[in-house]
């Protein structure tokens, strides 16, 4: 999976254009990347990715790009 394919999942997670999103935008900017969705973000990062995300990983994620670390440091990001 490369950046923009992670990226693109991000979008489609949280019922976002792929073009209102970058490794930038903070999640404040992101209405739905509420408590449900941290819920949603959890269960399919376990389910397509086999990653468990923690609590204490939850509540640091700030922006876009702390959800594609995640993924890069578990070697889901090839790019």
């Amino acid at each position: 999976m490369t950046t923009q394919d992670a990226t693109r999942w991000i979008a489609r997670l949280f019922q976002e254009s792929e073009d209102a999103l970058t490794p930038a935008t903070p999640r404040d900017a992101v209405p739905a990347w509420d408590s449900l969705g941290e819920l949603t973000l959890m269960a399919d990062m376990d389910e397509k990715f086999g990653i468990v995300l923690t609590d204490n990983q939850l509540r640091v994620m700030a922006k876009v790009d702390d959800i594609l670390d995640v993924l890069r440091n578990n070697g889901k990001i090839t790019d």
